[in-house]
Order: C-alpha cells, then sequence, then structure tokens
C-alpha cells in the first residue's frame, strides 16, 4: 500500500507507550489510507506499535515524525489537500497554497538556476530611497541623518543591481539547459521532450513513454536534465511526478499569510473557514498569472498517448499558452 499511494485521502496519528530499559517512552506514528478514517487509525497504530517494538529490539527510531507535505528523507505520503483528479493524475494545495499535479506516471522535470524576480529588486531599490529621506526629516537633517541616508541608498542600489544581474545570468543559462535536452535527445531517436519556461529556469516534460518513478531510466533521464537532488529523491519515495501549476504567492505580490499554520493537511474544521477565505483571494490572484509558459516540443519520438491527455490539463491549469505573466 506504502509503495503506491501518492496522496491518501485520509491522515491519523497515533501514540503508544511502552518502556525501554526501564524508562517510559512514548512513540507517534502517522497513518493513512484512501478509504476511511477508521483504516488510517488503524494503519497509524500498527506503525506506531512496529516502531515501539523495534526500539524495544535496540534500534534507533525517532520518537515522532515530522508533520510536513511529504517527508523527502523518511519517504512519508504527500500530505496536502486533494482538489481535483482525473483518472490517477491529482491536484493538491501544497504547504504554501499552490496548486500541485501529481502524477504516477509522467515524467516532469525542472531544471532550475539562480534567478530572482527584477520586480523585487526595484521595489528593494524604491524602498532604500524612501527610507533615506525619511531618515533626514525624522533626524531634521542632522550630520548623523546625512550620514544614515548616504548609507542606505547606495546599499539598495547595490542590493538591485545584484538582483538585475542574476536575472541577465539566468536569461544566459537558457541556451545551456536546453542544450542538455538536446543531448539527452541525441541518445536515442524515440525520444520527445516538451520544454516550459518556468520563473526559475525550464520544466521538461518526457513525452513518448510514461515511467514508474524508480525505474533506472527515470535516473538517467534525471542525471541528464540535471534534475534536482531534492526533487529526485522526493519522486523515487513517493512514486510520483510533481508540478505546480499555479503560482507561488510571494511571487505575485500576494502578501495574506497562508492560514492556518503550518500549511500541512488536514487542517482542524474550526479552522477551514480561514483557510477557505484565503483560497478564495488566492485563486482570484493567481487567474492573472501564469505558473510556466510553453516554449517547443524538441525530439523525433512520437507523443504518448495517455501523456498527452495529461499534458493538456497541465497546460490548462498553468496557463501555459495564455501569455499571462509567470510567477
Amino acid at each position: 500500500m506504502e509503495q503506491t499511494m501518492i496522496v491518501p485521502r485520509f491522515w491519523s496519528e497515533s501514540v503508544v507507550e511502552g518502556r525501554v530499559k526501564g524508562r517510559a517512552v512514548r512513540i507517534r506514528r502517522f497513518g493513512w489510507s484512501n478509504d476511511s478514517e477508521q483504516a488510517a487509525t488503524a494503519h497509524a497504530a500498527s506503525r506506531a506499535e512496529e516502531a515501539l517494538l523495534r526500539l524495544q529490539q535496540g534500534e534507533r527510531v525517532a520518537r515522532r515524525e515530522i508533520k510536513q507535505s511529504y517527508g523527502g528523507g523518511d519517504g512519508l505520503p504527500i500530505r496536502e489537500q486533494i482538489v481535483d483528479e482525473r483518472d490517477d493524475v491529482v491536484i493538491t494545495r501544497n504547504s504554501y497554497g499552490a496548486r500541485c499535479l501529481n502524477t504516477p506516471d509522467v515524467l516532469f522535470v525542472d531544471m532550475d538556476f539562480d534567478a530572482s524576480n527584477s520586480l523585487v529588486a526595484n521595489v528593494f531599490g524604491a524602498a532604500s530611497v524612501i527610507a533615506s529621506i525619511s531618515v533626514l526629516f525624522a533626524l531634521q537633517f542632522s550630520p548623523t541623518a546625512w550620514f544614515m541616508a548616504l548609507l542606505l541608498l547606495p546599499m539598495g542600489f547595490l542590493f538591485a543591481a545584484r538582483f538585475r544581474a542574476k536575472k541577465r545570468a539566468a536569461d544566459s543559462a537558457l541556451p545551456r539547459l536546453r542544450a542538455m535536452c538536446q543531448r539527452w535527445l541525441d541518445q536515442d531517436p524515440k525520444r520527445r521532450l516538451r520544454l516550459y519556461r518556468t520563473p526559475a529556469g525550464l520544466r521538461a516534460v518526457v513525452m513518448h513513454q510514461t515511467f514508474p518513478p524508480d525505474s533506472p531510466a527515470v535516473r538517467e533521464c534525471f542525471q541528464g536534465l540535471g534534475a534536482d537532488p531534492v526533487y529526485q529523491r522526493m519522486c523515487e519515495l513517493q512514486q510520483c511526478f510533481r508540478a505546480r501549476v499555479t503560482a507561488k504567492p510571494w511571487r505575485m505580490g500576494f502578501t495574506m499569510r497562508f492560514r492556518p499554520r503550518p500549511g500541512v493537511w488536514p487542517i482542524a474544521a474550526t479552522a477551514m473557514p480561514i483557510r477557505e477565505q484565503w483560497v478564495t483571494a488566492y485563486e482570484q490572484q493567481a487567474r492573472e498569472f501564469a505558473a510556466c509558459h510553453f516554449l517547443e516540443e524538441l525530439g523525433s519520438g512520437h507523443a504518448d498517448f495517455k501523456v498527452q491527455r495529461v499534458v493538456a490539463w497541465h497546460d490548462e491549469l498553468c496557463g501555459a499558452l495564455s501569455g499571462r505573466p509567470l510567477a
């Protein structure tokens, strides 16, 4: 069950107590199920009892599991709210509120570089000017005020220049990333890739076939395209591939804090009105942005029918053909 479940519908946490070398211990474990709360509770109890037994047998065992969206290191299934489904593809809301597409076999790869939004740089530069003027007036143009103002201004503009330099470096990295894709394609004429521009680099979708996430072919693809190591490990542990399909809140200037915190699912019923209020405001603003822009398809291979269906939904959700600003 744990190997094939991508996003469980039900979660529970169980606590067991016992004694190890004469000392009282308490073990907490999560359980999950696609069937019912009762099944999730039974699974949690079983995992907790197993962990206690291992501890009593002398193994080093964590007393509790961290509450997070997905455990890149411990292999817990993705713990996010399911907001939509088509066949075996699941759309979830992640820990900061964006929607993500999760698929068991359509290979998505994000190739990132250190890109920064020039808007951030401009805002920081403007803020430094305002702060400098405010200091001058607040301290009545004293020598100390002039010193602080002259210190703030160059700091702000140097910071802004650094951000703009990173943006230029990011743009120059695109040909390099595309060349990596082409080298991978040249190794097999059956291969085909669909490329997108993201705020932080490129996104590739392997179009010619589906893959089990833990297959050697996937590892070879990740290596060839320079995929993020954390994402690689997540794919293998969670038995799925992921792609964010709506904007990151801070990239589109959305300042309302995601509530309640932490953003891990499930949340208490009493907190649902607060969460729904945030989601409504976020989704309204997110409609003005795209998560990625379609660039091109490369390779001479034929596109797999299932991959095409998933990609069509991905493009619709992302606004990949909309021309809206990236975020």
